[in-house]
């Protein structure tokens, strides 16, 4: 199938490239693509060269098996503007955008899926949308060509409980095509799966947000690696962000809360048993609340030395120089 035009109107650190900047770097993780990379190429190039801007492609080979770095090698050897990261195994998607983004040299920074789903196309929609003053543009895949049991109804699902923590104003998350103006991405470091979620923590900075509605193909090459299970993950990662937006610099606020709350459930309780065993010489021995008292004490006391722990650890995350989430086996640049 040959894509033909619709419309054309981790703490990151940015490492130059031998070349100079560019004005976009695209960044294509891929696990298993061989098959669709030739032809993503080809409607790459074909829509940048119209755009008129420098541009970078990087392919991050994450840990495939197959002929994807023959490939991609390949078409470094035909066009020295393809940059390929060939990870040691496979780490994740979050880790693979990660090394891009780290790689990239570009001022706005487009990323998009290997597999031929995302148009390449759209990307003047969205830088066009950038060069408004946004900070981030998300695709958006309104009407989807994938399975609806498996694909569409769990991300319509993640998608409302990722809305209704966060309050981002994006109706497709999940949809890998966006574009970042570079300097939204400094000082973010990548983890878990944390890249479907930019959005939502560059919106929590302050960060200017669009949506677009862009085309969506059916997948002709190889098969989806998302499912179902996505759904609990959401469930978990909403969790996450919650926490992330509210408690991150202060945990002991949540936790703290939490364990007097706790704490002064035992309290009561224990001064009311207190009471009747004193005033009217009850037996309180074998009364459940007296374990719910001596519990709630002991649970609340937990809690709160949690809280200063999580103080803690807040502050070596925000004072310490992390690891990188990846291990590159070469760079082909």
């Amino acid at each position: 199938m040959h894509l033909e035009p619709e419309t054309l109107p981790t703490r990151v650190v940015f490492t130059p490239h031998k070349s100079g900047p560019r004005d976009l770097s695209v960044i294509i993780p891929a696990k298993d693509e061989g098959e669709s990379l030739e032809e993503l190429y080809g409607a790459l190039t074909r829509t940048l060269e119209r755009m008129g801007r420098s541009y970078e492609i990087i392919f991050v080979n994450d840990g495939s098996t197959d002929n994807t770095q023959q490939v991609i090698e390949r078409l470094h050897e035909r066009d020295a503007r393809v940059v390929g990261i060939e990870f040691r195994k496979n780490f994740g998607q979050t880790p693979a955008l990660a090394a891009g983004i780290d790689h990239a040299t570009g001022a706005i920074i487009i990323v998009l899926d290997a597999d031929l789903q995302n148009d390449p196309y759209d990307i003047p929609l969205l830088v066009a949308k950038i060069d408004e003053g946004y900070d981030i543009v998300s695709g958006w895949r309104k009407d989807r060509k994938d399975t609806m049991v498996t694909r569409r109804i769990p991300s319509l699902i993640a998608n409302y409980l990722l809305n209704s923590a966060s309050k981002t104003p994006v109706h497709d998350l999940g949809c890998a095509l966006k574009a970042y103006r570079r300097e939204v991405l400094e000082g973010v470091r990548l983890y878990g799966d944390m890249h479907r979620y930019l959005p939502i923590y560059a919106g929590m900075n302050g960060a200017r947000i669009a949506e677009i509605v862009v085309n969506h193909r059916p997948r002709i090459f190889g098969k989806s690696k998302y499912g179902l299970s996505r759904i609990f993950k959401v469930i978990i990662d909403m969790v996450t962000i919650q926490f992330w937006a509210n408690f991150l610099t202060k945990p002991m606020r949540f936790f703290g809360m939490l364990g007097l709350t706790l704490g002064a459930a035992g309290i009561l309780a224990g001064i009311y048993l207190t009471y009747i065993k004193i005033a009217h010489g009850a037996a309180i021995g074998d009364r459940p609340l007296l374990i719910f008292a001596v519990l709630s004490m002991l649970a609340g006391l937990q809690i709160v030395g949690l809280g200063i722990l999580g103080e803690m650890l807040s502050r070596s995350y925000f004072e310490a120089q992390g690891r990188k989430t990846y291990s590159i086996r070469k760079i082909v640049a």
